[in-house]
């Protein structure tokens, strides 16, 4: 078992930057893949970003590309999301999920560890 905590989400206005942050724990000693997601209010939870455990390999939905970055720190089980000119689409609650993947999948049914989420709002 794999517990995820996000942290770092809060209100920013738009153009601004947050950094989230995932601590992982449990069971860390296996190479898992990170990955973000977010839902907005009314829609479904979609795919942000993900990492593979060496951090060679990273994927962005088209939507993020060039404004986040996602990364991770082995040696403190954490992962982040660097998130720059922020847009009231980003708007969401964003999940950190971590799975067994040798790759780094889109689909949420490739993850099965969990976090409870953060908030992020973008103001215009």
């Amino acid at each position: 078992q794999v517990q995820l905590v996000e942290s770092g989400g809060g209100l920013v206005q738009a153009g601004g930057s947050l950094r989230l942050s995932c601590a992982a724990s449990g069971r860390t000693s296996s190479r898992y893949t990170m990955g973000w997601f977010r839902q907005a209010p009314g829609k479904e939870r979609e795919f942000v970003a993900a990492i593979n455990w060496s951090g060679s390999n990273t994927y962005y939905a088209d939507s993020v590309k060039g404004r986040f970055t996602i990364s991770r720190d082995n040696a403190k089980n954490t992962v982040y999301l660097q998130m720059n000119s922020l847009k009231p689409e980003d708007t969401a609650v964003y999940f950190c999920a971590a799975g067994a993947s040798a790759s780094v999948p889109a689909s949420e049914w490739d993850y099965p560890y969990w976090g409870q989420g953060t908030q992020v709002t973008v103001s215009s």
